[in-house]
């Protein structure tokens, strides 16, 4: 009988979830690799567009950065004015959210998702509002570079050298019903700059001298490309029905007190997981010699960042007391059903020790067996 009722309170949750998705605003999100792309002058366009089919659109948040195009688009669309607040002593202005969800259009253009909010906001970040207007049921077009992307925070700013504060989880991007890439060649980008569409005539010389190089941009370009794509192909995985069952995927990401090493490894496994559309998980197995009485304060702290960051990229986090490293490591990928190990590349004393251990023989046989793969993380 008990199991009766929970076979139906089940069945309810499911279609009460059903029924918020169905309830749910649209989210478009247009990515671009690098600021002047033509982002916010494409969700414009489309304001337009939209409110020739008598669609009911607001302008929530628009950046022109008095750019002559996209500053001219703003006439004829309804705006909803922002909200102004004192930070510090100066008046400055955001998105007003409650404005936005009290006015309820069909669709909003919300610019910058990236953007932080000011302090004493309900949200910190403007993603965050996005979620709760998508959650009032209000469709929004929104844009964001290629940069801003977490698990890519570590990759671009190898490229531009630049570190970029204003971070997206990627879980924003699996939300979206639409990614569309305003895609520039390097040449048209460097072109649109020097003639001025992009920054004010003080600034060229010094975006040519840093961000805006050749090399720089195909990189970043690349990104973006590969972001779409990966988007592109996660929606087929889920909305085409495939005749040929394919294994699922599910990540193991092996982490130790090694703050920089474990910031790699989760970054590059939730970058595999997203491309697979796959759970993941992140391990830590705290040997005796990394009890916390142990190691030190600014380590526990590191450790605790990369527990944060894990979540917040959606993996599962699993602590675990042990010396016994690599057998857990066996024992959690069995119980998980893990069909990819990951982990950071070692040292090569440390690589001679595992090597010269039965342990890691007998992880590496029981991986044969298995079929599953292990992945070193340089």
């Amino acid at each position: 009988m008990e199991e009766q009722q929970e076979h139906k309170d089940t069945s309810v949750k499911n279609f009460i979830e059903l029924v918020k998705k169905s309830r749910r605003g649209k989210l478009k999100i247009y990515i671009g690799m690098s600021a002047g792309v033509g982002k916010s002058y494409r969700m414009l366009q489309e304001a337009h567009a939209l409110q020739r089919t008598n669609i009911d659109i607001q302008i929530g948040y628009i950046e022109t950065h008095n750019r002559a195009e996209t500053h001219a688009l703003l006439e004829g669309l309804p705006l909803i004015p922002r909200r102004k607040t004192f930070y510090k002593g100066k008046e400055l202005e955001e998105m007003d959210l409650q404005a936005i969800i009290n006015r309820h259009p069909e669709v909003v253009i919300v610019d910058e998702l990236a953007h932080t909010n000011i302090e004493g906001s309900k949200n910190n970040k403007r993603w965050q509002d996005v979620l709760d207007i998508l959650e009032a049921g209000i469709s929004v077009i929104t844009a964001v570079n290629i940069q801003h992307l977490e698990s890519l925070n570590e990759d671009v700013e190898q490229i531009t050298g630049i570190a970029i504060t204003e971070r997206i989880p990627d879980k924003i991007l699996d939300l979206a019903d639409e990614v569309v890439n305003i895609d520039l060649t390097a040449d048209e980008l460097v072109d649109r700059l020097k003639q001025g569409k992009i920054y004010e005539k003080a600034k060229i010389e010094r975006a040519l001298q840093n961000f805006f190089q050749s090399d720089k941009i195909l990189q970043l370009r690349e990104l973006a490309l590969k972001e779409v794509a990966h988007h592109v192909e996660r929606k087929i995985d889920t909305e085409i029905p495939k005749q040929i069952k394919l294994r699922p995927e599910k990540f193991l990401a092996c982490i130790s007190s090694n703050s920089e090493t474990a910031k790699i490894v989760i970054r590059k496994t939730a970058r595999l997981a997203s491309y697979y559309r796959s759970p993941w998980i992140v391990l830590y197995v705290q040997s005796s010699g990394e009890s916390l009485d142990r190691i030190k304060l600014d380590k526990q702290r590191h450790l605790i960042n990369n527990f944060k960051l894990a979540t917040e990229l959606g993996a599962e986090l699993i602590k675990l007391k042990s010396d016994a490293i690599t057998q857990t490591i066996m024992q959690v990928a069995e119980e998980k059903e893990v069909t990819t190990i990951c982990i950071g590349k070692p040292h090569l004393n440390l690589w001679q020790v595992i090597l010269r251990t039965a342990i890691f023989n007998e992880l590496l046989n029981k991986i044969a067996k298995t079929e599953t793969d292990l992945v070193i993380l340089s």
